[in-house]
């Protein structure tokens, strides 16, 4: 689980590495929390944390995985005997390594079944055999979503990527650090909905083995699904804070500001406006570059996800199910604006007004 307290004393004569840790906007995590104990500081109050459900891992592989069906034997062994390229693709198949495959590797090889015995079937005469191959390339081309499926969210690399363990989305990073993470999605989504349609069975897959080791060597995914379950549980807090002094008597006596009205106006401009809304910006741009495609590339197979997988897309992937933590950062930041607004506006200092 990501960090779970922060220290709130500095030593002086520390090395400087200690002491720029002691900023507490510097992170997630403390930022958070010290925004949520500024806000009821000025609102004269105690700060309240809740504790942050913590998200869940994607599914173990063995529930990610597909069962991959096989041609019939005897199937393959009839083909195995003509000359045309098909021939070497099964060979290939049936060799040592061919039963070892990897999810992306057997992708591969489904892909070349279908035009190899497409591209037998106009030099072959027997008419037994031009059966076959259709029999061979329909049942071929009912499979090929399943080692689609294995080939993307089946593969290990995709757990380091959403791994929980890396804490949360970096504050103030320097330039995107989802951009290239956010092309490979792009260009995933592009091969997964094509192969779909069937319409670019002859697809390169050559850039697919890079996008996958970057999976395995990045881990920005599972940091904004932790990120998401903070802020949100955060906001939520501040929220409360804010709606409790709402309700009792007004900051402002006939709206006129007074000293504390200024303390609380000039804390949201220092703090949220300058500190906690870039960080909800930066988490929307990557969400919008890394999430969403990636949460296309499970949609667009949902015929054939598995039950396991589903609930956890649901939850921590989709953008439109009741349960989506998307939206419920979406409703505790609506939730939080509307909520700062109604209290300045006590004071005639509402936000755009």
């Amino acid at each position: 689980m990501p960090g779970t307290g922060w220290i709130r004393m500095c030593v002086p004569g520390l090395l400087m590495v200690v002491l720029s840790a002691c900023n507490p906007f510097s992170e997630a995590r403390p930022m958070m929390d010290e925004y949520v104990e500024r806000v009821a500081r000025v609102l004269e109050t105690e700060p309240r944390l809740s504790a942050i459900d913590s998200p869940a891992q994607i599914p173990r592989r063995r529930d990610r995985v597909l069962t991959m069906p096989e041609l019939e034997l005897g199937m393959l062994d009839f083909l195995s005997l003509y000359g045309c390229e098909l021939q070497f693709v099964v060979g290939e198949k049936n060799s040592v390594m061919g039963k070892v495959m990897q999810p992306l590797n057997r992708l591969r090889y489904e892909l070349r079944f279908i035009r190899a015995a497409q591209d037998c079937i106009p030099e072959t005469e027997d008419e037994d055999l031009v059966e076959v191959l259709h029999e061979a390339i329909a049942s071929k081309r009912e499979t090929l979503p399943i080692a689609l499926w294995n080939a993307t969210w089946g593969v290990e690399e995709i757990e380091t990527l959403f791994t929980l363990a890396k804490g949360y989305y970096p504050v103030q990073s320097e330039g995107n650090p989802v951009a290239d993470l956010a092309r490979d999605s792009d260009r995933m989504n592009q091969v997964v909905g094509a192969l779909l349609a069937e319409n670019a069975l002859d697809s390169s897959l050559e850039f697919a083995g890079a996008v996958q080791q970057r999976w395995q060597a990045e881990y920005r995914a599972g940091q904004l699904i932790n990120s998401a379950a903070l802020v949100k549980t955060r906001l939520n807090d501040a929220t409360a804070l804010l709606q409790q002094r709402i309700q009792q008597r007004p900051l402002c006596f006939k709206g006129k500001p007074n000293n504390q009205s200024e303390i609380v106006q000039s804390m949201f401009f220092s703090v949220y406006i300058e500190k906690i809304q870039p960080y909800m910006s930066d988490l929307r741009r990557a969400r919008v570059e890394l999430i969403e495609p990636l949460a296309m590339m499970a949609e667009r197979q949902r015929a054939v996800m598995p039950p396991e997988f589903a609930r956890w897309y649901r939850k921590h992937l989709s953008q439109v199910a009741d349960d989506s933590l998307w939206l419920e950062l979406d409703a505790a930041m609506t939730r939080h604006t509307e909520s700062w607004q109604a209290l300045l506006e006590q004071c005639g200092m509402r936000p755009g007004a």
